[in-house]
């Protein structure tokens, strides 16, 4: 039983579904299908999110999200499918979710909105295959995958999960399911998200679940290369990789999947495949129990970086006790850290913009620090690095921090 799983451009339009209906029904007549959001949606629900939480009209987003699904259905479906009414019923549900007055919680309140464009691809996209006569199976994963309370960044109960998944799909070696990443439920049945890009990780947790023989993600990319093509163009493909070089590249930021996708999978020695829905006849790269093999330099650039540089208010040295509490801070928001460097008065780390937690830690920091901070910035990640490595990278670049080590440099960039 393989577990295969299909991301928003895999699905953007009219064409692309047709496509993964194609290659469905080449590749498919059982196991489990996981499909993301259609392109872009969770931007657009994300905006949708912020204005609505502020209290500002966010009616131009509500409009478009309805006008782009609604594109999509009336040039695939014949106007008597059912799916014309199931998409009235989820726009009546995201209205009566939004004339509601928010909480206090943004991060609950993102979770409830962003969800429904996994909640309607899904929908759609079953609806295709059906119609296509691929018989699929609709499933809400939220009834089985179940998380934490910490919304936008649900940690998975793996016992009820495993129990739950396993039951919910117990027929999966014998007929095709499909059902949404990125989002899960809590113990009160409120819905949570696994954080961006989460699909990946969905189909991982499946697969650990029901011991499959493989996860195949589909991308639009012909495997993991060494650069994201649409920065570094030429970047060479990596055929085979280790689970223990697929965890560090993702650990870095290397977009192509999910950075907590690999461990469910390596636990299980369960092999994930990353290939192309553009092109068939590439393999992409398989990730497995492999040996660890040398191949170049490899960049991984995170955008939209905040540095943040933090001193005692006494010009103290920076001490273990001034760490602790600083990181006590950031885990209390919900931060994490992308780079951190020490000096005997100054500690500075790097870490993803988020316009509503970041900046309620830096004024929290500021009761006890002086704290100063960068925005807007790029920190670039050189792993299986060689002397020379980043010049292409550093042209027209101010270097604000530097790392280096045997293997790895690493640079915080304006």
């Amino acid at each position: 039983m393989i577990v295969n799983k299909f991301g928003g451009a895999s699905i953007k339009n009219t064409e692309a579904i047709q496509r993964m209906a194609n290659i469905c029904k080449e590749h498919m007549s059982q196991g489990v299908i996981v499909v993301s959001a259609m392109g872009k949606t969770t931007n657009l629900l994300e905006k949708l999110t912020h204005h609505y939480y502020k209290g500002s009209d966010f009616q131009e987003f509500r409009q478009q999200f309805e006008s782009y699904h609604r594109q999509i259905i009336e040039s695939l479906f014949p106007l008597e499918n059912q799916i014309f009414g199931e998409f009235s019923n989820v726009l009546k549900e995201l209205d009566h979710k939004t004339s509601k007055k928010p909480s206090l919680n943004y991060d609950y309140e993102y979770d409830q909105i962003v969800s429904f464009g996994e909640m309607l691809s899904t929908r759609i996209v079953a609806a295709y295959l059906n119609l296509q006569q691929i018989k699929v199976e609709w499933v809400d994963i939220r009834n089985c995958l179940k998380t934490d309370s910490t919304f936008r960044e649900g940690r998975i109960n793996w016992e009820l999960t495993g129990k739950l998944i396993a039951k919910q799909f117990a027929d999966s070696d014998k007929k095709l399911f499909l059902t949404q990443g990125f989002i899960g439920s809590d113990q009160n049945n409120q819905t949570t998200t696994l954080g961006r890009e989460g699909s990946d990780y969905t189909a991982a947790i499946i697969a650990n679940s029901l011991n499959a023989q493989k996860v195949v993600v589909w991308k639009d990319v012909v495997g993991i290369l060494c650069a994201d093509p649409d920065w570094m163009s030429g970047a060479e493909k990596i055929t085979r990789l280790s689970y223990a070089d697929a965890i560090e590249l993702t650990y870095y930021g290397a977009k192509v999947i999910h950075p907590k996708t690999v461990k469910p999978l390596q636990n299980k020695e369960i092999p994930l495949q990353v290939r192309s829905f553009l092109t068939l006849s590439d393999e992409g790269t398989l990730i497995g129990p492999f040996e660890s093999s040398d191949f170049p330099p490899v960049y991984i650039k995170k955008e939209a970086q905040v540095l943040v540089s933090i001193r005692p208010l006494d010009f103290s040295f920076i001490m273990e006790e001034n760490l602790s509490h600083i990181f006590a801070v950031l885990a209390k928001h919900q931060i994490q850290v992308n780079l951190m460097q020490t000096s005997a008065l100054n500690f500075s780390i790097s870490v993803d913009t988020n316009m509503n937690r970041v900046p309620k830690a830096i004024e929290e920091l500021k009761l006890h620090y002086k704290v100063k901070y960068n925005d807007q910035l790029e920190l670039i990640t050189i792993r299986h690095y060689k002397p020379g490595a980043e010049n292409k990278i550093l042209e027209g670049k101010t270097i604000l921090v530097e790392q280096r080590s045997r293997t790895m440099s690493r640079f915080i960039l304006r």
